[in-house]
Order: C-alpha cells, then structure tokens, then sequence
C-alpha cells in the first residue's frame, strides 16, 4: 500500500524540514506533535497535531500525547486481517503506515550530569511505545529512528513510487528495536546506580558496531570493533590515515593508549602483542620515544606506539625511519600528519583530547559468562608506601620506583619491569615463574650493544610479591638498587633480609596489580 499518513515526531531534528517537505509533496498527511509539529508548521508546511488526530488533547504537561487506541491501532492493524480492518472502521481508526521517531536524549542528559528529575522527565515513553508498535507491524508499518535514514527513505519512496520494500522494512525494524533496547540499558543502568547496585541483578550492555573487522586474532576467526556510546580512548578515536584497522591493531592501541595515560609529563610507549616493550618520560615527547624505543628496538619494530601530547614535525620525522603498525596520540600538527602520510599503510588514530583513565567496569568473557570488574585505575601514593629494608631510596630512585611500578601496572602477570632514567630498559611480562620474568628484564636489559651492562644501578617493579627471596636474588645479580613490590608473602622477611645483604633498598605497596 502506499504511504498515505505518516506520524513525526523527533527530539534530533537534523534534517526534518526537508524530509517533511518530501512528505508533503508525495501528498502524505503528516501527524506530530509538540516542537515537531510547530517546527514542521513555522517552515510553510502542513501538518495535524495528533491531538487533533485523536480527539484527545495532550495532558500531564505532555507525557501523555500519543498513547492513544487511534495511534496505536493505526500503527499496530494487520491490513491484511479483516476482522482488524472492520475494528478499524468501527473505532474510527486510520492507519498509519510510516513513524519517524527519535528519542528523548536520555544518554545526553545522563552525561551531562543533570538533576534526577531533570533525568527521569528525559525517560521517553511515548517515543519507544510507537516504534516498537512500528517495528512489530513492519509488514505494513515503516519506522525510521535515524536521521541518516532519511535518505533512504526518500529513495525507497521514490523507487516504490509511494511505498517501501518489506527488505527495507525488515531493515528498519531491526534497527528500531536495537534502538529501543539501548535506550532501555541506559535507563536501566542508570537506575542501577541511582540505587547503589554496582553489580545489578541482570547486567545489561549496549554498543554500537563502529566497524566490521576482516578477522580476529586470528584469519579464520569473524570480528567486529563496538564502542559504548559514552566511549573514550580508543573507543572515541578518529582514523586519520592507514590501512584498517584489525582486531589487534585495535587491542594493542588500547593497551598503549591506557598505560602512556597514566603519565602526566610528556611520555610515550611502545605495545607489541598486548605488553609494552618500550616506555619512557622525557623533558618532550621526542626524548620520552626515542628513549622508549631505546629499551628494546627489536621488538618495537611493527609495534603501536602512543604519546599523551601533540605529535609534532621532529617526532613524527623520526617515527617515519621505522617500521609501524599504527600511532595514537590526542593530536598531531598538520606538518607531522604531512610527514607520516608518507607511510601510506601506516595507522595514525587521533583522540582529540589527551585521555585519563577513568573508574569504569571491565568485561572479560568466558565460555557462557562474563567477568565484571572494576578497571584497575587506582595507583599507591609515595607516602602510603612501606619502607622496609636499611636503605632508603633516594629522591631519584623513587621517582624511578613510582614510574616503573606504573608501567608494571600494565604489563601482563607474571611482571618484571626494570626502569632507568624514567624509562624501561627490560621488561619481563606473562612468565608463569616470577623468577624468569627477572631473568628475561635482564636479558633484555643486556640486549643494548651500547651498554651491556645498563640493568646495573637501575630500579625493578614487581606486579605481586616475590614468594620467596630468588627472584630478588636474580636481581641482585645484575646490580639492581632498589625494588618497588607489593608484599604480603608468608616469606617476606626472608625478602627483606636478602634486600638488605645486597645493599638494595625496597618498599612495599600494599597494592597488587596483576593482569592476565
């Protein structure tokens, strides 16, 4: 059937008055209310109030306009079933095969922080009763909740000469009802916490499929990147230039995007396979990556690299004299992006502002589950720290603990990171043995043709405690001076004790950091 009646009625009104132009001229009555309707009127163009529609005027300061048998039944009547067609006729009901509805900005209001009433009066009920009515009778009703749709809509029109495929329809629908259900997450979620429940009875998650990956870890493995719609950091980063993005491109710019975040002086870090084999501060970004890089350039090679300030010309000039998979950074000057456009395949992805971790939950699957956890955004402060050896460390060597133990924070479990200079010169990550993850930072350490022997009057971090004294003694080996772990073993006098007869200064965090 041709489109005769359509129902419009929109919070975002991007592109309405032309879409209601298009209406009007096809000769379909449109139906609205409230700021729609008087948009659509103060452009020139004719519509009816639904008030007038349904004989029932709009109450209770409009949260009760379009719950109505002469909306609701014009939009849900099988056209098809005659004994739908003869109620019709007898109630006065007039179908309405096309709805154009976008919601209450309820996830705009909660990011923006306002008052519960003015929250809850952005809870729309109207809104989500039509398009699911809509939605439901896609075999006679359109609904669009999109205003990128509404081309689509004209060409369906046009080509349908009046009418709309049911493939479209179907599309549409679809569409509607993915709407409706994250919309009702957020408000739920929302509720779960105006509630105290940071772990609610039924969990309920919402995303938006940002892009359609060519794999997963894997080539035989399907993929797809989703972002929340309050994302950030990787979630909310724009694609410059480079080839596409993969499933590990994306995993291993988030891992460095979190850890170059926790710094607030000009840093930069190297991710390659989810763990960090570079990490550095400097007095400029320039120095904080070469210096990163320095820490293990053979495994930086095809590594993602992330920097929490502007990308300027001299850095991005000596990115380009290696090899890399992809570069995130809040901005970059025109003149860097000039530069690393050279590297065609090359990744730069932009996130408009220099990102700080944020408290959040975390979602790990399992098979048949989820694990929920709070993110691990929290860090030890200098002065909540245990001294426990003879020695204290000095000035520089705490400055050089609370960086190392930052990076270790972020380097998967078992972890080791040996740090000089603010910047790591090995790192031992995801060893089931706590002593290899020393021994591999000290390999690592020993890699640099330049200076062998660079592990030797450096700082280690430990993610957890050593569970007995060999670990510490490995590091002692290579001339460590100071340690910077947990505690909490059964055996950590022994710890202490094999600290002291090294003349290794160590204090204690109290504060674990595992990461698996």
């Amino acid at each position: 059937m041709k489109i005769e009646r359509a129902l419009v009625s929109v919070s975002d009104k991007t592109g309405l008055i032309e879409l209601a132009r298009f209406l009007d001229k096809k000769g379909i009555e449109l139906l609205s209310t409230g700021g729609t309707a008087k948009t659509i009127r103060d452009a020139g163009i004719k519509v009816k109030d639904v008030s007038e529609h349904t004989g029932f005027p709009e109450i209770m300061d409009g949260r009760v306009k379009t719950l109505h048998p002469k909306i609701h039944g014009g939009l849900l009547a099988c056209l098809d079933d005659a004994q739908h067609v003869k109620a019709m006729k007898e109630n006065d009901i007039s179908a309405i095969s096309l709805v154009i509805v976008n919601l209450y900005p309820f996830e705009e209001t909660v990011k923006r922080k306002a008052p519960f009433h003015e929250t809850i009066e952005n809870i729309d009920i109207g809104g989500p009763s039509m398009v699911r009515s809509a939605a439901k009778n896609h075999a006679f009703t359109t609904i669009i909740t999109d205003p990128s749709d509404y081309d689509n809509l004209r060409r369906e029109i046009e080509s349908g000469e009046g009418k709309t495929s049911l493939e479209f329809r179907k599309q549409m629908a679809a569409k509607a009802f993915a709407r409706t259900a994250s919309y009702d997450a957020a408000i739920s979620n929302w509720f779960a916490g105006q509630v105290g429940e940071e772990f609610p009875s039924t969990l309920n998650i919402s995303a938006k499929l940002r892009q359609n990956l060519r794999y997963g870890e894997n080539p035989h493995q399907a993929a797809a990147f989703y972002s929340f719609s309050d994302s950030y950091g990787i979630g909310a980063s724009t694609q410059v230039q480079g080839k596409e993005l993969s499933y590990n491109n994306i995993n291993d710019a988030d891992a460095a995007l979190q850890l170059v975040s926790e710094f607030e002086d000009p840093a930069a870090v190297i991710i390659k396979h989810a763990n960090p084999c570079g990490a550095a501060m400097g007095a400029n970004l320039l120095e904080a990556y070469e210096n990163a890089l320095a820490s293990d350039p053979i495994s930086a090679f095809g590594g993602i690299i992330a920097f929490n300030g502007e990308i300027e010309e001299n850095v991005a000039t000596s990115l380009s004299k290696m090899f890399v998979e992809a570069i995130i950074a809040p901005t970059a000057t025109d003149e860097a992006k000039k530069i690393l456009s050279a590297k065609k395949n090359m990744r730069l992805l932009l996130t408009g502002k220099k990102t700080t971790l944020q408290k959040e939950l975390t979602y790990k699957s399992v098979a048949g589950g989820l694990l929920v956890q709070e993110n691990d955004s929290d860090f030890i402060n200098e002065s909540e720290l245990l001294f426990v050896t003879k020695r204290k460390p000095t000035d520089d060597e705490m400055r050089e603990l609370l960086f190392a133990f930052r990076v270790c924070k972020h380097v998967k479990s078992n972890a080791i990171v040996l740090v000089k200079n603010n910047a790591t010169i090995g790192i031992g990550a995801g060893q089931m043995s706590r002593v290899d993850s020393v021994r591999i930072a000290a390999m690592k350490a020993g890699d640099s043709k330049e200076n062998p022997n660079r592990a030797q009057g450096s700082v280690l971090a430990s993610d957890a405690f050593f569970p007995f004294a060999d670990g510490l003694l490995e590091a002692a080996k290579i001339g460590i001076k100071a340690v910077i772990q947990p505690g909490g073993s059964v055996r950590d006098e022994e710890v202490i004790q094999a600290a002291n007869a090294h003349n290794i200064a160590m204090v204690f965090t109290g504060m674990r950091h595992f990461k698996h």
